[in-house]
């Protein structure tokens, strides 16, 4: 039977972890440390994402801070936002909802989050730094899975990881950091001819392409891990979990697995953040 890999369970080890860096750091600075949201329009699943993520800082003990804009703001009234947050002392950590409206260039706004603010991981200097495997903040929900697998000792070294989605805000940070942790990597994405047969001979599977169950379980090979980092709408992955998990070692349900990791390590990071 395959093994659950549990990430709401290790989510929770690791807020109670969290609980007592927070209440050090507040003795340390005297004030508590802010995670600072910004959601940019009335797009439902992100005003849930963002709910979710003040819930978090709530139990940890951190100070989270909303800045809901106008769904017609433009991109310089955000990057203002943004370079008034990145100059407050007491904001720890800066996350802008994915997505925004059409006519902000996220790009640009997430260039404009200060490195040490960045705790999402969506600078692209951060990416740079993390492939690179300098000191900086990974992509929350790529260091999500990885702690998951660190967590249930999966060993990824040498191993063919199959990453299905290329992403700069999940498929490619993915990638990066399994191939740091000596993995060879192949990344597959609309334009892959033969999807099925480079997934036939993947050892572990990251579901990143935002598709409903888009990963057949017949693609699989027996004993296959798979990481599911999708979430659509009916609490569906982008894998066939009801029938791949037949086939594999180990899964991440959704909901209940990569979800719960992501705002724990935004969590995590906001505090590394605070600590520096």
């Amino acid at each position: 039977m395959a093994r659950i890999l549990n990430g709401k369970a290790l989510s929770k080890n690791i807020e109670e972890e969290l609980k007592v860096k927070v209440q050090n750091v507040k003795r340390e600075l005297g004030w508590v440390p802010k995670l600072a949201t910004i959601l940019v329009g009335n797009n439902p699943a992100s005003q849930t994402y963002v709910r979710m993520k003040v819930k978090a800082c709530e139990r940890v003990g951190l100070k989270s801070e909303q800045y809901c804009l106008d769904e017609n703001s433009t991109t310089e009234e955000v990057l203002c936002l943004i370079n008034k947050l990145n100059k407050s002392k007491k904001v720890c950590g800066i996350l802008l909802q994915h997505p925004v409206p059409r006519q902000v260039n996220e790009e640009a706004c997430f260039k404009a989050i200060s490195l040490e603010k960045d705790v999402d991981g969506v600078n692209p200097n951060s990416f740079g730094s993390v492939a690179c495997t300098k000191k900086g903040f990974a992509c929350a929900t790529a260091l999500g899975m990885i702690k998951i697998l660190e967590y249930y000792k999966i060993n990824v070294e040498g191993k063919h990881a199959v990453v299905v989605g290329r992403s700069n805000i999940v498929g490619k940070p993915m990638a990066m950091l399994l191939l740091n942790k000596n993995a060879t990597v192949t990344i597959c994405h609309s334009k892959t001819k033969n999807l099925e047969k480079i997934v036939k001979k993947a050892d572990i599977v990251v579901g990143a392409v935002g598709k409903p169950n888009f990963i057949k379980a017949e693609w699989l090979k027996k004993g296959v891990v798979l990481l599911d980092a999708g979430y659509n709408p009916g609490n569906i992955g982008d894998i066939d979990m009801e029938n791949a998990k037949l086939k594999a070692r180990a899964y991440t349900p959704v909901p209940g697995g990569v979800g719960p990791m992501t705002i724990a390590m935004l969590m995590t990071q906001t505090v590394e953040s605070a600590m520096k």
